[in-house]
Order: structure tokens, then sequence, then C-alpha cells
């Protein structure tokens, strides 16, 4: 290679009414930096859309949830373009609050010990009301019950599969799931309110979750189609059960991660996808790109952008 091989960066061009896909093609055009790789996922993920062969995991950790993503993932699941969902317990458990009738609230603007003295927590600029989750805990025990009563023990998938028939929210994650027979995994469900619950109900109750179960459902599920493609907002035990959970098809076939993670400390979380191949947790020859921001900015661009470039 020398010079004559090297590209001039396009300048971006902006202009009034520009659809998201305009935007990010401009993006491509420049094609470096956080531009450039948003351009490289969005033009990934639109592939991964429109591919027959290809399943999608997709796999939330962080505030995603209360960070105002649930109708994007709701949309994904009920369009069909989601096969897999493998999900931190916390975002479980605000989808739900949720669906009981809570909400998440903004523009506080007080301390932390006034929140505390108002009933309120606080995830960054995000609140819940201990109001809320008094009502979520009701209810969750009341189908926890319900679902003892069937039989004590339960796979993870089985059990938000059974929790997502029970609501009626139709911007429920968990209910377009269940009723678009789309598995969800959550192997940290005990860390997360919805499991503190679970483990309350046991002091005097008896429904046990069968973690092992859950790797014979999702092993089929990875053998359907012939490729695997996994979208992975923020990293942690989400992102590594995504990825983990291909190595019987020696990884996955296409992968996109949006973190704020850094590599520096060996976390997976921070981990280049890249990094991944010398696991077998993606294939040599998969097409991967690492966006490194706030999800929750990058996430509905990429979709958005996606959406118009998808047959």
């Amino acid at each position: 290679m020398n010079k004559d091989d090297c590209h001039k960066i396009t300048h971006m061009k902006l202009k009034k009414d520009m659809k998201v896909s305009e935007l990010i093609q401009e993006m491509g055009n420049t094609n470096v930096l956080g531009a450039g790789r948003l351009y490289r996922a969005t033009t990934l993920f639109s592939k991964m859309l429109n591919d027959s062969d290809m399943n999608i995991f997709l796999s939330l950790a962080g505030p995603m949830i209360p960070g105002g993503m649930r109708n994007i993932v709701t949309n994904l699941i009920k369009e069909g373009h989601i096969r897999v969902l493998i999900c931190s317990g916390a975002n479980l458990t605000h989808d739900l609050l949720e669906s009981f009738g809570g909400s998440h609230y903004r523009d506080y603007g007080v301390d932390d010990v006034k929140l505390h003295e108002f009933g309120l927590g606080r995830i960054s600029d995000v609140y819940a009301d201990s109001k809320d989750f008094e009502i979520f805990e009701k209810e969750i025990t009341k189908l926890i019950t319900e679902f003892s009563k069937e039989k004590e023990t339960y796979s993870i998938q089985e059990f938000l599969y059974k929790i997502g028939l029970s609501i009626t929210d139709e911007n429920s994650f968990i209910k377009a799931a269940a009723d678009n027979n789309v598995a969800i995994y959550a192997p940290g469900i005990i860390d997360s309110m919805l499991g503190l619950q679970l483990w309350m109900f046991n002091q005097t109750d008896n429904l046990a979750l069968d973690v092992v179960a859950d790797m014979n459902h999702l092993s089929d599920i990875v053998f359907e189609k012939e490729k695997i493609g996994a979208v992975m907002l923020g990293g942690g035990l989400p992102k590594h059960y995504t990825l983990a959970s291909s190595l019987l098809k020696d990884g996955v076939d296409a992968g996109i991660q949006i973190t704020m993670d850094r590599s520096e400390t060996g976390s997976l979380s921070g981990a280049p996808l890249e990094e991944a191949k010398s696991w077998a947790k993606a294939k040599a020859e998969s097409n991967l790109v690492t966006v490194i921001g706030d999800a929750t900015v990058l996430f509905p661009l990429m979709v958005a952008g996606a959406y118009d470039l998808i047959d």
C-alpha cells in the first residue's frame, strides 16, 4: 500500500429535512471515528435484517428500558427481526414495572438524600418511584404464586415466557416476545428486583429456576438457521452469554456492539469484538463492528437508519 491508495475524507453535508439514513450515509462518506463506526454498524445491521438465513440475537445490559429503549426493542420483536433476547434482570424488572402501571421519571433536580426521602431511586438522570416497585412486588408475587401451583421448576426462558403470556401491556417486550415466539434468556436474573422477589417467595413456598435447561433450549435455536448475528448493547453477562451461545457453531457470523467501556482492564464489556475470534465466539471471516458511545443515542440512530435500507 502507498499514499495513492488512501482515500480523502469527504466532509459531511447536512440539509433541512434529512432522513436518518441520509445523515448516516454522510457519516459513511466521512467514514472515520465514531461517525464511520456508526455508518458501518448501520449498514451491517441492515444486511443482517435482510438475511433470511440469519437468526439475530439482541443483548441488553445497562439501563436500556428505563433509558427509553423499550418501544424500539418491542417493535423489533413484533416485526420479526429478533429471534433471541438475552437480558439483564434489571431490564426485565423495569419492563414489568411499566407493565404493572408504573413509570420512569426525569427532571427532579434534587440531591440523592432528598430523592431517598421522596421515595425515589436514581439511575443517572432517570428516576423510579418506590411506590411503583411496591406494586411490582405485589403483581409479580401473584404470578409466581400461580406458576408454582402448576409445577415447582421452570427454566428461566420458560418462566419469562409464562410472564409474557400473563401480562396485557402491548408495549412490553416480555409480552411481545411471548406472543411472537421469541426466546428471552436472563442468566443473571437473580441479580435484580425480580430475582429478589423469587428469593423471598421461596422463603415460604417453592419455585425453582433451572439455568441448565436454558442451554438445552438455546442450543436448538443456535442450529435453526445457517448463520447467527448478534447486536449487543453494553457488555457484561448478556454480551458473554450471547457470544458463548454460538460456540457450538464456531462463533457468530456478524456482530455489532455499542459500549462505553474500555478495553485496557481486560473486561469483556470493553473488549473489541475481534477479540471474540480468538475464542471461536466469532468466526474468522465474521463481519464485526464495535461502536464506542451511549447506546441510548446510537442504537435508535442505527435502527432508524437500517429501516430505510431493508427490503
